[in-house]
């Protein structure tokens, strides 16, 4: 008898399990695929050109250029998607610089700028299906490096208990930090419950003291969720 009470008690442990199981697929099932889930992406990003005039006549001509980045964001529900996005750009670049003294011409300087953007956006899907539409829309702060030296480098020497007698060169460059935000739509494409690829245009804004930059980028983007 007892035998057979702990058999009755294994199958109803066993239906249990089962149900709750069904009801937990069900939930997932009716939520949909992002719903809840971190996610991590890398991409490749293209840069278009831009140019700007300044104050007193100087111009800034930044060529198009490749970059790459990454993303980990939060499916917060099956249609909202919060994220912090980082962007590295490396275009090549003339400035037109105008001396205050008006009997020195002006100069023209072609170098690598390096262009760190760093965003905290929110992402609306359009569908709760796998593929869907989605705007965005986020701000932050973008930093310039011209990559020019601002001042004679400074060498330091030191010995180091592993590599002995280390020297080592450092310098400045002229660079700035400003706020910086964008604005941008695409096309998500959940392949299934951990891998997801996208593609977007997106315009970033940075705010300069003088003026303000635009940037037209297209973004590629392959990532997994979890």
């Amino acid at each position: 008898m007892t035998i057979k009470r702990l058999a009755i008690l294994l199958v109803l442990m066993m239906l249990s399990t089962s149900v709750h199981a069904q009801r937990f697929n069900q939930k997932k099932i009716y939520d949909g695929l992002r719903y809840g889930q971190w996610e991590a992406s890398l991409l490749v990003q293209s840069q278009q050109g831009t140019d700007k005039d300044f104050e007193n006549g100087s111009v800034l001509d930044i060529d198009s250029e490749w970059g790459w980045g990454f993303t980990v964001g939060w499916n917060w529900t099956e249609k909202w998607n919060l994220a912090y996005k980082f962007t590295l750009v490396k275009p090549d670049y003339a400035a037109t610089i105008v001396p205050e003294d008006t009997e020195i011409p002006p100069q023209t300087i072609n170098f690598t700028m390096s262009k760190y953007a760093h965003q905290f956006n929110v992402t609306y899907h359009f569908l709760q299906g796998p593929l869907t539409p989605y705007i965005q829309a986020g701000a932050g702060w973008t930093k310039l490096d011209s990559n020019i030296i601002n001042q004679p480098p400074v060498t330091g020497c030191w010995w180091d208990p592993w590599w002995g007698y280390i020297c080592s060169t450092t310098w400045s460059t002229y660079d700035t930090t400003k706020f910086s935000y964008n604005a941008g739509l695409g096309l998500r494409w959940d392949v299934n419950g951990a891998l997801f690829l996208r593609g977007s245009y997106n315009r970033e804004f940075v705010k300069l003291k003088s003026a303000d930059l635009d940037f037209d980028t297209l973004t590629l983007e392959a990532g997994l969720m979890w």
